[in-house]
């Protein structure tokens, strides 16, 4: 491979970590929320036992980074990179084996050479989807490693019983992706879309277009045609054209609107209230998360009777939505009822919306919070449950360790600024809760205490948005 070559693949990796570096990061965010890699033989050996479950262990390893976009960018490059790259040798050495010496010399592969980015791009487009996994990504990139190691080790009768004997040992390690043609619903494969029933097209795609290209490599051998008029730059002008249609649907299909209602979420998780503010100056959100996210900072820094006519307002269900059945939309109401100090019900929403998670993984944010909010209500031994998975993670481990002094300690969890602050304004008694938040649940939280500015702003706010002048009037006359 000469150093142009090498040139072109390595703009392509870049091209791959500024998308998902600066365009698409809250995607990747998205996609570590949702799982929850251990470092326990237990939860190692219940995924690799399963078929293809070596490559869904990578594919949860490498999500795991994710929290940290320009790394997880960094990562789907080098992968999406390599998969090129081996594509490129497979099809020299499918070249050598089937030209001849002359041939090779003039053709040099070069009209397919644009092809070999093909299975990338594909596989780029598949991770456009928020519920695509990167198992799917290794399942390709593993394979393309065992045909390239039986192509180089072996020729002949001995590649053929290695190319044999390789089918159902990728099966076991990749799934079946491993083989060229899918058969029936069977073929879907494990764990490499969040839900069971897609089957992801784009993933065979890729797979597939690998035999593509090596079957129109096969086709000009067959039909004699000899392309030595051609130039070395018809190779370049190959990638040039593939780039040209695959980089246009890529932009195409980016999914910039969930990209920017995943960027409110983030943000709510990690309570940049004031990074929020400053999003919403520029553009205001018209969407349900971005306007509960946009009203959860307005109060956090107390100016949502003030400024909440300036933004856009979806009713009551702009404060606090009635929480669905899905993994996504009930975690910036979770935080909305955290931060109010609706402690049993912030815990409640975030244990469902973890159960909702469609592939049955467990979530670390979720882990995380489900830990606050059970040493919050002095359940400890919950807390510690969910502490002690914590600290079999990477990046959630110093946290559990810096929490689980706290349990038990009365006194620090006092002196908490946050635990202690919300255990004084979470409810002390047992009561009924709906599902839809109303004005009493608001007033019980501000009547047994007064210091509870958020519950003061949501309350007043309910009776702005609601248009409830009389019991408006009537609160504040008790203020008064």
């Amino acid at each position: 491979m000469n150093s142009v070559k090498c040139l072109i693949s390595s703009l392509f990796g870049v091209a791959v970590l500024l998308f998902f570096g600066l365009a698409y990061p809250h995607h990747l965010h998205f996609q570590e929320q949702f799982q929850l890699f251990l470092f326990d033989n237990t939860y190692v050996w219940e995924i690799i036992r399963q078929p293809g479950g070596v490559a869904d262990l990578l594919g949860r390893f490498c999500t795991q980074f994710f929290l940290y976009a320009w790394v997880g960018a960094a990562i789907i490059a080098i992968l999406l990179s390599a998969i090129q790259l081996l594509t490129l040798r497979l099809l020299n050495c499918h070249c050598n084996a089937t030209l001849s010496k002359r041939e090779l010399s003039t053709v040099n592969c070069q009209l397919a050479y644009g092809l070999t980015f093909v299975p990338s791009f594909l596989l780029w487009l598949y991770l456009l989807d928020e519920n695509a996994l990167m198992s799917g990504v290794w399942a390709v990139l593993l394979t393309l490693l065992a045909a390239w190691a039986i192509v180089s080790l072996s020729k002949g009768w001995t590649r053929r019983i290695l190319l044999i004997a390789a089918i159902p040992l990728l099966y076991f390690l990749v799934g079946p992706v491993c083989f060229p043609i899918p058969i029936d619903g069977l073929w879907a494969g494990i764990h490499y879309h969040r839900y069971p029933t897609v089957f992801p097209w784009l993933l065979w795609g890729a797979a597939l277009s690998i035999w593509v290209i090596f079957g129109l490599n096969s086709l000009i051998r067959r039909r004699q045609v000899h392309f030595s008029h051609l130039s070395p730059l018809t190779s370049y002008l190959s990638f040039v054209l593939v780039a040209a249609i695959m980089g246009s649907l890529v932009w195409k299909n980016a999914n910039f609107k969930a990209e920017k209602v995943m960027q409110y979420d983030f943000m709510a998780r990690h309570q940049q209230w004031n990074r929020i503010l400053q999003t919403i100056s520029a553009e205001k959100p018209n969407n349900q998360i971005g306007v509960t996210v946009q009203n959860l900072a307005l109060a956090m820094n107390g100016m949502l009777l003030e400024q909440m006519g300036n933004f856009n307002q979806n009713g009551i269900a702009g404060l606090l939505p009635d929480v669905k059945e899905d993994a996504t939309s009930p975690l910036p109401t979770a935080e909305a009822f955290y931060q109010l100090g609706m402690i049993n019900v912030a815990q409640r929403t975030v244990f469902e919306a973890q159960e909702a998670i469609l592939d049955f993984q467990k979530s670390g944010r979720c882990y995380k919070r489900l830990a606050e909010t059970n040493l919050i209500n002095g359940q400890y031994a919950v807390a510690r449950k969910y502490l002690m998975a914590l600290q079999k993670t990477i990046f959630y481990r110093d946290w559990a360790n810096e929490t689980l002094p706290l349990l038990g300690n009365e006194e620090a969890i006092a002196r908490h600024p946050e635990y202690g602050r919300l255990r004084q304004w979470n409810y002390k008694d047992d009561s009924y809760f709906s599902d839809h938040t109303t004005p009493e649940m608001l007033e019980s939280l501000y009547s047994r205490n007064q210091d509870n500015r958020m519950a003061y702003q949501y309350l007043l706010a309910y009776y702005i948005l609601t248009g409830d002048r009389e019991r408006y009037n009537q609160f504040m006359s008790t203020k008064q």
